[in-house]
């Protein structure tokens, strides 16, 4: 459990950090769109940031492997996404757009997995 809060603090740290780095040193070095593929990655790390604390207070019992498995599946989900959209607006890197719909399947499993995870643990 401990691990996955650090996990979770360091990846809302970097959600901040690429949010006011976003917004102030990219504002002349890119146009609206790419600003705007950037701010959808932090925006994303940040809400898959807190998911993952979120997991990690259901790691309990019965439910822990699966909450350990909804916080792996946001962290791939925050790498693939994020870092994919990061890159395609940094770099310009397109052909890692074709990576970013996994990173949102992965969101999208982790969000079934917690619930699962959640359905799991004590009344």
């Amino acid at each position: 459990m401990r691990i996955w809060l650090v996990i979770a603090a360091v990846n809302g740290f970097l959600s901040v950090a690429a949010g006011a780095f976003g917004a102030h040193a990219l504002q002349n070095r890119l146009d609206a769109h790419g600003l705007q593929v950037f701010e959808t990655g932090a925006r994303y790390q940040m809400y898959h940031a807190l998911a993952i604390g979120l997991a990690a207070f259901a790691m309990l019992g019965e439910a822990a492997a699966l909450a350990r498995f909804a916080a792996a599946l946001f962290l791939a989900g925050i790498v693939l996404f994020s870092g994919s959209l990061y890159l395609l607006a940094l770099m310009g890197v397109r052909a890692l757009g074709m990576v970013t719909p996994f990173g949102g399947l992965a969101f999208l499993a982790g969000w079934i997995a917690l619930g699962w995870a959640a359905m799991r643990l004590p009344k």
